[in-house]
């Protein structure tokens, strides 16, 4: 699988995405790191989810090969639900089920409350969408400048297990981030100062009891860029939730522990 896959014109812009198998359609929503797109965070589980659903996975606008515009103004969180809206009314889907990670998963909760009928099982994954307070690991995450010791050091702060951040993976993130135009698009989304950003991810109380989807959060333990009690607090106030804390596992759950991940991700959805 390439890292480009289909276009599709979505609110004035040109939205690449990946479309695989066939069935019950899931979106799968990335995270907001420099050079993040959803090749990056999806590739395994792609190939193995397919066999059973139609995947679709976008590049988020801002981010991988989605175009975007010089003149394109982001608006948190409007511009990525109109531009998710967009794509889904585009394929004719609706009630498809939601794989969001990070803010993916802040996405995906504003998606069920902006737009139920395109919505229907949700999957969490260390998700925004809580109010917290930017740590030193989210600065670092955010602040991101390219280089391969700069990447390094947040896939470190990503991962439980720092073996798995070899000079190699490295490398690949860090030739993401030096693409033309892709660290001058990932610096026009998150101008500092960065508390704000983390804000409008979050949802009224009021909004997240009023969302009756079934919810499954699933939260690595020890998460250095997320806090896990964001979930909990979540998983308080989503009627229809479960919560799943794996631990020896950072803000990688479907990197560092893929077969558990996928156990669950196929379990909740053939409930």
């Amino acid at each position: 699988m390439d890292e480009i896959g289909k276009t599709i014109e979505t609110c004035g812009f040109r939205t690449n995405f990946h479309d695989q198998g066939e069935g019950q359609a899931v979106v799968l929503l990335h995270g907001s790191g420099a050079g993040v797109s959803a090749w990056a965070n999806w590739r395994n589980l792609i190939p193995r989810l397919s066999n059973k659903y139609r995947v679709i996975a976008p590049d988020l606008v801002g981010f991988g090969f989605t175009q975007t515009p010089q003149d394109f103004e982001f608006e948190f969180m409007s511009s990525w639900i109109d531009q998710v809206r967009s794509l889904l009314e585009q394929l004719s889907l609706e009630n498809t089920y939601f794989v969001g990670n990070s803010f993916g998963g802040a996405l995906a909760l504003w998606m069920a409350h902006t737009h139920p009928n395109l919505c229907d099982k949700l999957i969490l994954m260390g998700p925004g969408g809580w109010p917290s307070k930017v740590n030193e690991n989210l600065e670092l995450l955010w602040g991101y400048k390219p280089s391969v010791e700069n990447m390094k050091a947040i896939l470190d702060v990503m991962a439980y297990d720092r073996s798995i951040v070899t000079d190699e993976l490295a490398e690949l993130r860090y030739k993401a981030t030096t693409r033309e135009g892709a660290q001058d698009t990932f610096e026009r989304i998150f101008v500092p100062p960065y508390q704000r950003w983390l804000d409008a991810q979050v949802l009224p109380v009021a909004a997240l009891r009023e969302i009756e989807n079934e919810v499954l959060i699933i939260h690595g333990r020890d998460d250095r860029v997320v806090d896990p009690m964001c979930s909990w607090n979540l998983h308080n106030h989503l009627v229809n939730s479960q919560l799943h804390y794996i631990g020896r596992c950072g803000h990688w759950t479907q990197i560092e522990h893929p077969t558990r991940f996928l156990a669950l991700v196929e379990q909740f959805f053939e409930e």
